[in-house]
């Protein structure tokens, strides 16, 4: 079997996912193509060679419908004979993208694979894909018959679980934008993020690289002002052991961005002078809980450790998605990793979480982290809705 190798990874700075953020004015098919346009630009590399586009997108209806990988490749000048496909792991899809793309590579059946995601929540919202839907069918209501719950009350239900405090949930999130915030001042996002041409409700054009949501002011005394967002008396007569304390300040923000990456095997690599980056290890994809739902990283970061053969400690960085505080809480507790090594950064509770994007987006963070401190390994883990998550161990070349 071959390797598969990360040549590069790109993304745009976020944009806030409200009308008036940043990036609400770009159609989201435009934004992936310019994304692509980016990602070839700088390799160098010819897009006739692309034997697949996949790209992760979560509410798949109205702009973001009809195979957005289709349309943004073409958007992106790529010759018609190369094809595209968009898949929905929910907040997972384009890590799911990479994962696909690298079995392309690794078994042989396709060479130059790249793998992207996008999501403009401030043009699409959130749910708008089932808005007044029955998604569950009568054969999953009848296997949860008091019902699944939304992913703010499964945070919730972690919080409960393992005893986070509200304090411990806002120092946490705090710190992201700490960590975030000083990132952006020290250039360690450069290396990753493409500019893109905006223009703002007074008509001047810019151009948008610094991630919109990271709020550098942010501190836990400020976040403890906030009132939580999920507290609801159906909720509350359910589950008696939750004292409510997800806000929109342990959260992560609605987001627009793009992201992709270019996975090739180091043959073809040196073939198309192509210089890899790094190379995967391991990548899994599990299912959980559907109720508490966003635990999926624990058992997905322990099944791709086995089956890589590393242990927590040989990591040098983790990239844990921040969907809500309690998530890299629960598990920083459970791993027992260093917390220096996670999300050193900052997390999406700071840089936004745009669904489909993210995945490729930490993987291009991920990339660049580990070239910037010469560390070896890297993990990224991911929960989804429905309760899944994906994990992937990276390897810098």
């Amino acid at each position: 079997m071959r390797d598969a190798v990360i040549v590069d990874a790109v993304r745009t700075a976020v944009g806030k996912g409200k009308p008036g953020g940043a990036l609400s004015g770009i159609h989201p098919t435009d934004l992936l193509a310019l994304t692509l346009e980016a990602l070839v630009s700088r390799s160098g590399l010819d897009p006739a060679v692309v034997d697949d586009v996949i790209a992760g997108c979560v509410s798949q209806v109205g702009e973001q419908s009809t195979n957005i990988a289709r349309q943004a490749l073409l958007g992106a000048g790529f010759p018609e004979h190369v094809p595209g496909t968009t898949i929905d792991r929910q907040c997972g899809s384009s890590q799911q993208a990479a994962a696909f793309a690298a079995q392309a590579v690794m078994s042989g059946f396709q060479d130059v694979v790249i793998a992207c995601g996008v999501e403009s929540m401030s043009r699409v919202p959130l749910g708008a894909a089932a808005r007044g839907q029955d998604a569950s069918g009568t054969k999953a209501r009848a296997r949860y018959p008091e019902g699944l719950v939304h992913q703010g009350v499964s945070a919730e239900l972690i919080a409960a679980r393992w005893g986070f405090s509200r304090a411990q949930l806002d120092d946490y999130s705090a710190q992201s934008h700490q960590r975030a915030a000083q990132a952006i001042a020290e250039g360690s996002f450069d290396a990753e993020l493409i500019p893109i041409e905006v223009t703002d409700a007074a008509g001047t054009v810019r151009v948008h690289r610094i991630d919109e949501t990271v709020r550098a002011a942010t501190t836990a005394r400020a976040l403890a002002e906030l009132p939580v967002s999920f507290r609801d008396e159906r909720y509350e007569r359910r589950f008696p052991q939750i004292d409510w304390k997800i806000t929109p300040g342990n959260s992560s923000p609605l987001s627009d961005g793009a992201s992709a990456a270019l996975i090739t095997s180091s043959e073809t690599a040196e073939r198309l002078g192509l210089r890899p980056r790094a190379r995967f290890v391991s990548f899994q994809a599990v299912g959980d809980d559907p109720l508490l739902m966003l635990t999926g990283p624990l058992p997905a970061t322990a099944k791709v450790l086995d089956r890589s053969g590393l242990s927590i400690g040989d990591i040098d960085v983790f990239e844990v998605n921040e969907a809500f505080a309690p998530v890299p809480l629960a598990w920083l507790a459970e791993t027992g990793a260093d917390p220096a090594r996670l999300n050193p950064l900052g997390g999406a509770i700071a840089l936004g979480h745009a669904l489909g994007s993210s995945g490729t987006r930490l993987l291009a963070t991920l990339v660049n982290r580990l070239e910037a401190t010469g560390g070896r390994y890297g993990l990224q883990t991911m929960c989804e809705g429905g309760g899944m998550a994906n994990a992937t161990v990276i390897e810098r070349i």
